[in-house]
């Protein structure tokens, strides 16, 4: 998988220092993996990642495209704080079936299988990602995730991804705020289309937009929808589009 980088991250505040900026517990690291993001202080989605445990150090698995970003944003944040942030040099390993010894289940949901980290790249993997993400409505960065989400319209609730219940990290009034005391307009959900249509296109009911098509595979797709202006009807240029 070489569009993801991975870091180590040591130090004797390590630990407290991550508790205090991202969406999940870290003292779930004691069970396995930790899936989580890191939020702009008005609760918008900067990047997500993987934590496990590796010796004394944290690793961090994170998407390429976001990886030097998220660094640079993880020292802002460090100060005097005694945290190490390296590269780690590992490829990361998927993989479906029997998580191996080196290995830890993906806490997004079990379809996804496992991830892996070794010195040297993974051969052999014909897993048709895609079509599992979709399945399940798994939104990925630089697709479905962008500086415009909200992690709990992004699913973040059901992915394993937030826990309310861990105290404050940045961007975590406008979260609990969107979970506590208000009801969710807009959403990633699954969708059903009949016909030609690619990702990216708008989806529209009676002439008013609805919505975004995000990652296809065969008829079934990721959207973004207004929820509240679902219903029959629905088309994305030449096809006609249906709530699962």
């Amino acid at each position: 998988m070489s569009e993801r980088k991975t870091f180590l991250i040591t130090g004797m505040d390590a630990e407290d220092f991550l508790q205090g900026l991202i969406t999940n517990d870290i003292k779930k690291l004691d069970a396995g993996m930790v899936y989580a993001a890191i939020l702009t202080p008005q609760g918008k989605f900067l990047a997500d990642f993987f934590l496990s445990r590796r010796g004394d150090a944290i690793l961090m698995d994170v998407d390429a495209t976001v990886a030097d970003g998220l660094v640079q944003r993880l020292s802002m944040y460090k100060l005097r704080a005694d945290v190490q942030i390296t590269p780690a040099d590992l490829f990361v390993h998927r993989g479906t079936g029997e998580t191996p010894v080196d290995g830890f289940a993906d806490p997004r949901h079990p379809d996804m299988g496992w991830r892996a980290y070794r010195d040297t790249a993974q051969s052999g993997d014909d897993t048709d990602w895609d079509t599992i993400r979709v399945a399940r409505c798994i939104p990925e960065t630089g697709t479905e995730l962008t500086p415009d989400s909200y992690i709990l319209e992004a699913g973040f609730e059901r992915l394993n991804g937030v826990d309310f219940r861990k105290g404050c990290y940045v961007g975590q009034e406008v979260t609990a705020r969107m979970k506590h005391k208000t009801e969710l307009r807009k959403g990633f959900t699954t969708v059903t289309v009949t016909g030609a249509a690619e990702p990216g296109t708008p989806i529209t009911r009676e002439g008013r937009e609805v919505g975004t098509l995000f990652t296809r595979s065969g008829d079934r797709a990721i959207a973004f929808l207004r929820l509240d202006r679902t219903g029959p009807g629905m088309v994305a240029g030449d096809a006609s589009v249906t709530l699962d």
